[in-house]
């Protein structure tokens, strides 16, 4: 695509939109009649980009300061080199001229892309926001891909791969005024009347997650040498609305990389709770999530008292491991003796004892079935958080579904396709990214970070300035 050369700073958009018109009659007069309307779509969307263009590296230009010193955060810089770079726009890549400005050993900055909220020295705000939207949904490649069929942007696909590790150092310096912020714009709908906390975790390949020392180790060991040797845990959490009738109104979705315990994310969702409680006192709490003890440990003892559910549906592979002990996995009693009881266990009145009642006769039977013993202390140890019956007639949920949903829509669907491996600072750009798109704060959250691409400054008189050596250059 060309590369368009901005308009002189006199001259107005008339000129440019002057020039549409007439290259749009040449274009018609040439395609008269229309034989192929495709490529004429291709021409005339060509044709505007390149106004577009034009208009754009006009006024960006504008945005330039040309005075001997400037004041900067408090810091006096004085004018070091003029010279032309290209910046990426959301129709494709404009070049304009602008002066730099240095105090001494320090790296120059640019008024122009300060003032314009240049987002890393390259993309401009529009651009920037629709790249990084992109690659948190698709890998850098398709995003290239797509955007090249668009026929707008034109960035390499190693330039699309940096932004999410980009937004990540970003976005993690303000991360917790962000997230106070963006948790003060969200509100807890009007007919809410039960909200529901869950975290779960899922495997992610690493790069730096020690696969070759893992393996050697239990080669050493003897163990199993394949597998998800390379893996860590990244965490979600999830808080959902739910009304009178137990329709799910919405939900707020969150994703850290793998952290110890899962501080960042524990905190944040205890955070995101308050603030819904804050909003709204009234609501139940409902604490949903599988069988693991930290998650337990952390929902029990760090949140609000609520009502505490397991999963009923990792209850159920649980009691079906427990009749395949017993009678042989997959045996047609095994599967009558699991219809019953998970009808019993999800529907009856104090259900999870006739469960447990029913595996202790099971495990007296075969002592020696250690396996069919840790089912049975599954239940046992878990049957104040199973009283379904009681806590569907109170519209409760009691399924993790939209917790494991979140697992696979903010972690596995992106993030774990073949070969991919991920480091910490990507990949949490990536989280975040998705995190907000899905929770339906993009907009939000990128109105934050924009901010921080932009500054004032303002020009120093020239009484008592002593003035570099300006060097004039087109190329930087």
């Amino acid at each position: 695509m060309e590369v368009c050369q901005p308009l002189a700073k006199t001259a107005n958009h008339c000129h440019a939109l002057e020039q549409l018109e007439l290259m749009l009659t040449r274009l018609r007069q040439h395609h008269n009649p229309i034989r192929h309307f495709e490529d004429y779509e291709n021409e005339v969307h060509a044709l505007f980009a390149q106004a577009e263009r034009e208009v754009l590296a006009n006024d960006l230009a504008s945005l330039d300061v040309d005075a001997p010193a400037i004041e900067f955060n408090g810091t006096c810089y004085h004018r070091a080199l003029h010279c032309s770079a290209t910046y990426q726009s959301a129709v494709g890549p404009i070049r304009v001229a602008r002066t730099l400005y240095r105090q001494g050993k320090e790296p120059c900055i640019v008024p122009m892309e300060l003032q314009a909220g240049i987002v890393e020295g390259f993309w401009t705000p529009r651009a920037a926001k629709q790249a990084i939207w992109m690659v948190a949904q698709m890998p850098p490649g398709e995003a290239k891909s797509l955007l090249d069929l668009m026929g707008n942007m034109t960035p390499s696909e190693s330039a699309l791969a940096k932004l999410p590790r980009k937004f990540n150092e970003q976005w993690e310096q303000h991360r917790e005024p962000f997230e106070c912020l963006l948790r003060e714009s969200i509100k807890v709908p009007e007919e809410a009347v039960t909200v529901a906390a869950s975290l779960d975790g899922v495997m992610l390949p690493m790069k730096d997650g020690k696969r070759q020392e893992k393996r050697e180790k239990n080669k050493s060991e003897g163990k199993q040498t394949r597998g998800p040797a390379g893996c860590q845990e990244a965490s979600c959490g999830t808080l959902s609305f739910y009304d009178v009738q137990g329709e799910r109104l919405s939900t707020i979705r969150m994703g850290r990389m793998p952290e110890s315990k899962k501080v960042t994310l524990k905190k944040s969702l205890a955070d995101l709770l308050d603030e819904a409680l804050r909003q709204k006192p009234e609501l139940s709490l409902v604490k949903v999530a599988d069988g693991a003890k930290d998650n337990w440990t952390y929902l029990a003892n760090e949140l609000p008292e609520g009502h505490e559910i397991v999963d009923f549906y990792h209850a159920a592979e649980h009691l079906k491991k427990a009749f395949d002990l017993s009678y042989g996995e997959n045996s047609a009693k095994s599967r009558e003796k699991f219809t019953t009881y998970r009808h019993i266990l999800k529907e009856e009145p104090a259900g999870v004892e006739k469960v447990i009642k029913a595996l202790a006769y099971q495990h007296k039977q075969h002592p020696r079935r250690s396996k069919l013993k840790t089912e049975l202390e599954y239940f046992r140890n878990n049957r104040a958080r199973m009283n379904y019956a009681e806590h569907l007639s109170h519209k409760l949920p009691i399924g993790s579904g939209v917790i494991e949903a979140a697992c696979k829509t903010l972690v596995t669907q992106r993030m774990k396709c073949s070969g991919m491996r991920w480091r910490h600072p990507g990949g949490q750009g990536v989280l975040t990214l998705r995190s907000l798109i899905q929770s339906g704060l993009f907009d939000n959250g990128w109105k934050l970070l924009e901010v921080t691409y932009c500054a004032k400054v303002t020009e120093v008189g020239s009484k008592n300035i002593i003035p570099f050596p300006v060097k004039e250059n087109n190329i930087v």
